[in-house]
Parts: C-alpha cells; sequence; structure tokens
C-alpha cells in the first residue's frame, strides 16, 4: 500500500523538473526523503499504539478529540477523492499516448478515466482481499520498468551527462527548497500503509514496519531512478523532454518507449486502486466512530464498506465531468495542489499527536515527532497562500458538516 500509493505518475516527469536546478537535486532528495523518513516513523509509532482503522484519522481522534478527528478524515478523504480524479486523469492521457483513438478528443478521454475508476472500484467493492491483491501486483509490476532504467544506466550511462552542481547559480538555500519541494510530492501517500489497520494481520507489529520499509525503499528507488536518467539523458535534452523514462529507454531500442508508457499506465492504476481502498476506508473509519453516518460503516460479505466506495468514487467521476467540460489545465492542478494540501495536514496533526504522547517520556520520539511538525509545516506553506486559503474555506465547511452530521444524542 505505501509503495503502491506513493509511486505513482509523478516519478515519470520528476527527472526533467529537476534538471534545471543541477545535481544539487540529489540533495533536494535527501532532505525530503529524511522529512518523509521522519513522518513515516512518527505513523509508525502510533499505529504501535492502536488497531484502530483510519490511520491519521484515529491518531487525531484518540490525541485531540471528536472534531480534531473529523476535521483530519474530512480534509484527508477529500484530499483522496481529488487525488483519485487526478491519477485518473493522468492515466486517460498515457492510454491516449498508447492508443492515439482515445486521446482522440476530451470525451474519449474523460470516458477512459471514469471508467478505470468504475473497474477499480468494483474490484475494491468485492472485498479488502481482492483490492490487496491487485495492489500488490501493480506495484511489483510498476516497480520493474524503474529497475530496468536503472540497469540500463549502470550499464549504458555516462557521467558526463550529469548536470552542474547549481547551473543558475541559485542560493544553496532556495535552491534546496526548490528542489525539496519538488521532490515532495513523490512521498505522499506513505500514510496508506496504516490506514486499513481493521483488515491488517497483527497491525501493531506489522504496519509501523510496512510504513517505514517502504518510505526507504521508495526513497531508494526514487534516487536511483533519477541518477540513472540523469546519466542516460543530456541536461539540454532533460532540461525540455516531455518523457524523460522515455527517452533514456532509447538504449533499449524499439521496446523503450512502449515498455516506459505501459509502466506509466500500470503505476498510475496501482496509484488509484491504492486510493480508492484508503477512500473507502476513511469514512468508514469516522462512522464507527458516530461521526458519520451508519451506513458509511457497513461492510459487504467481502469485508469492503461499499457504501463509503460508492460515494467517493462517484464524487470523483463528477470531477472528472467537470474538468473535461471545463477543458482547464488550471482545474486539472487545483485538484493535486488540493490533494497535497488534504495529506499534509494530517501529518502534521499526526506528528502533534505524537509529541504529545512523548515529550515527557521519551525525549528521542519527541525529537522526531517535532522534526516531522517542522517538515509538513514547511511542506504546506510551501503550497502558496491561494491554497492554504482554499484548504481554510474546506476547513470551516467540515466544520459545519460536523456539527450537522452528529447525532443529537452526542
Amino acid at each position: 500500500m505505501a509503495v503502491g500509493v506513493m509511486i505513482g505518475s509523478g516519478v515519470f516527469m520528476l527527472p526533467a523538473a529537476l534538471a534545471p536546478y543541477g545535481s544539487i537535486s540529489f540533495l533536494g532528495w535527501l532532505l525530503t526523503s529524511m522529512g518523509a523518513i521522519f513522518i513515516a516513523l512518527v505513523l509508525g509509532r502510533l499505529a504501535s499504539r492502536t488497531d484502530r482503522t483510519g490511520g491519521p484519522y484515529a491518531y487525531a481522534h484518540d490525541a485531540f478529540g471528536d472534531l480534531a478527528g473529523f476535521l483530519v478524515a474530512w480534509g484527508y478523504w477529500l484530499g483522496v477523492v481529488f487525488a483519485t480524479t487526478a491519477i485518473a486523469v493522468a492515466f486517460a492521457g498515457y492510454a491516449g499516448a498508447v492508443i492515439p483513438a482515445l486521446g482522440s478528443n476530451v470525451v474519449v478521454q474523460a470516458c477512459v478515466a471514469a471508467a478505470l475508476i468504475s473497474i477499480l472500484t468494483m474490484i475494491n467493492i468485492r472485498g479488502v482481499a481482492g483490492a490487496a491483491s491487485f495492489q500488490l501486483l501493480m506495484t511489483v509490476l510498476k516497480i520493474i520498468p524503474l529497475i530496468v532504467i536503472i540497469l540500463v544506466g549502470v550499464v549504458a550511462g555516462s557521467p558526463d551527462n550529469i548536470p552542474p552542481f547549481n547551473p543558475q547559480e541559485l542560493p544553496v538555500g532556495g535552491a534546496l527548497a526548490a528542489t525539496a519541494l519538488l521532490t515532495m510530492w513523490a512521498f505522499l501517500g506513505l500514510e496508506a500503509a496504516v490506514i486499513p489497520a481493521g483488515d491488517v494481520a497483527d497491525p501493531k507489529r506489522t504496519m509501523p514496519r510496512a510504513v517505514v520499509a517502504g518510505t526507504v525503499f521508495a526513497a531508494a528507488l526514487y534516487i536511483a531512478a533519477t541518477a540513472a536518467v540523469m546519466f542516460l539523458v543530456p541536461v539540454e535534452q532533460l532540461a525540455v523532454s516531455t518523457a524523460p523514462f522515455a527517452d533514456a529507454a532509447a538504449p533499449l531500442g524499439a521496446v523503450g518507449a512502449p515498455l516506459i508508457a505501459i509502466g506509466a499506465l500500470i503505476s498510475t492504476a496501482g496509484a488509484a486502486n491504492g486510493n480508492i481502498l484508503v477512500s473507502g476506508q476513511m469514512p468508514m473509519a469516522v462512522a464507527l466512530d458516530g461521526l458519520a453516518p451508519k451506513a458509511l460503516a457497513r461492510r459487504n460479505k467481502g469485508h469492503a464498506p461499499a457504501t463509503a466506495l460508492l460515494l467517493s468514487s462517484f464524487l470523483s467521476i463528477v470531477l472528472i465531468a467537470l474538468n473535461y467540460r471545463e477543458g482547464l489545465v488550471a482545474a486539472f492542478t487545483f485538484l493535486i495542489t488540493m490533494s497535497t494540501l488534504g495529506t499534509l495536514a494530517p501529518y502534521f496533526v499526526s506528528a502533534l499527536a505524537e509529541f504529545k504522547y512523548s515529550w515527557r517520556s521519551a525525549r528521542g520520539w519527541t525529537a522526531v515527532a517535532m522534526a516531522a511538525i517542522i517538515y509538513a509545516l514547511i511542506a504546506m506553506i510551501g503550497a502558496g497562500y491561494q491554497t492554504l486559503l482554499w484548504g481554510l474555506v474546506l476547513l470551516l465547511l467540515g466544520v459545519v458538516v460536523f456539527y450537522l452530521s452528529r447525532p443529537k444524542t452526542r
């Protein structure tokens, strides 16, 4: 879950985005990787204390009460719905590149995106075990093309292609901040490993290991793959590339570009499946605590929260229709940005919860929690004031929904 949701479509474009900053971008990768590992350690520590479903929601609820827990779940759930929409749209774009007929017009692309969500939703509704098996398969398959590129870089790459350290001669702090913000998007989703606690064997032991191991593995894979692409593609070409991994696969001949395109399709499909899975788990966790309609807590024979899944996926498909009707790239960018904020806020609150638990009794974990707090706060500020303003609007809307939806007896 952690690796499968983290590795989506973004990694296939990051080498091109980082190329103008030069090889200092590797320091940005390391900085972001450390921040992500601090977040993973905090989530793992919190996961070891409870076997409740919901991940960050459960941690906020236990530490700060009903309202805080609901708002974390509300923001995170909206972020996942936005992410599912954005990933499905990206899948449709890659599908159009592989099969030109699918990219012929926006209506066809919208139908492809909606069909992906519908198919993956039905897989999840059939049962949690089946959805998890599909997630495992997609994760393994999406890793293969990245490992192939890494091996090609070792064999056919040249150190002469590595860009200069800081070609724009930016202040080191500014360059690190810029590259860290770019690479930060690649780690969103690491929390997916701690959300479905109720369906995990021995969750207090399994989830802490999973979230930390998944984050470390993804960090190593990202850095190695970025280095391989930079070894294989001259910096002048890489900086303007729209398909850096496809360009890096040139030594493989005719099979290179199709391999990367198929890998991108698998990667986006796997990330969409993981998001759909947690989009059902999060409302279910809130409903189990009596803070949302009881229908969202109902499970079917496959132990899946069918109503919550259908609601979440329906909203994602509605967003697809709105996005394609307008035909605005800005709308798509808005979805990605709001999804990012919706994920970072639960990281921040989870770190605050761990700080609350540890500051008197475990100084080492207090330091880890503080590092995670600072990392998440800087990342949220980096999203920009307009995004934060929209986040505040959604937060206030969440307060209204909380007081309107909670049972009168509470």
